[in-house]
């Protein structure tokens, strides 16, 4: 049985969409984790629905909670094949949620927490066309070990992407920022990122306006400064 994935979304007032943000929640969470972002936004993209699906499974270490995929920590190849078993009823629910508002990839954006982030990177960068941006907070890239990404994907189906990681990170270490970074430009694929001094594992204030600055920049808005909406 195919996977259908949904959750709690919110649409641009009185408009038709004029692009897409697609949240995608960490381990343990689920959609109502992350949607609560598209309204601080909301200044910087005034045109833009959000989306935040609920990952597919159950997970076991949060009740209430989801997971994209299993996280044991034991087994080194579980990300690779999680990211990949994630991946079909993820790009089936960006098709859709595409023609509902009648847009293409030009006009997607994909932002993850964590595991979320994981997948965020993987399904992004195969797209086949590129979208217009990827956001990541306190995730990671999943390439298989002792393989390249460009085995896996092209440079130029890359969109502009930005990394956000906290340097007291506790969960996925700061050093994924870097080693992700580094994975990233051997494929020649550039990419953005940003060092949070201090923070843990989360997204803080100036995490927020910086990505939100990123994607109104990679949407070809000019938002006004002090355009974060508050509340």
């Amino acid at each position: 049985m195919a996977v259908t994935l949904d959750g709690p979304r919110l649409l641009p007032q009185s408009r038709a969409a004029e692009q897409l943000v697609v949240f995608l929640h960490g381990y343990g969470a689920n959609g109502n984790d992350l949607i609560a972002i598209g309204k601080e936004w909301r200044n910087l993209l005034p045109g833009a629905a959000f989306v935040a699906p609920n990952a597919p499974e159950p997970c076991p270490q949060a009740p209430g909670g989801c997971q994209w995929f299993r996280l044991t920590m034991r087994d080194t190849t579980e990300r690779w094949s999680g990211v990949n078993k994630a991946h079909p009823a993820l790009n089936a629910f960006l098709d859709s949620e595409l023609a509902r508002h009648r847009l293409d990839n030009s006009k997607l954006a994909l932002v993850g927490f964590s595991q979320g982030t994981m997948l965020a990177l993987h399904t992004g960068l195969r797209r086949g066309r590129a979208t217009a941006a990827i956001l990541g907070y306190s995730g990671a890239l999943v390439v298989p070990d002792g393989q390249d990404l460009a085995a896996h994907v092209p440079a130029r189906a890359a969109p502009p992407i930005l990394l956000v990681h906290g340097s007291e990170d506790d969960v996925i270490p700061a050093g994924a920022l870097f080693h992700s970074a580094e994975k990233l430009a051997q494929a020649g694929i550039p990419c953005q990122w940003h060092f949070a001094l201090g923070l843990g594992h989360g997204i803080d204030n100036q995490g927020l306006m910086h990505g939100g600055m990123f994607l109104a920049s990679c949407f070809g808005l000019r938002p006004k400064p002090g355009a974060m909406a508050r509340g």
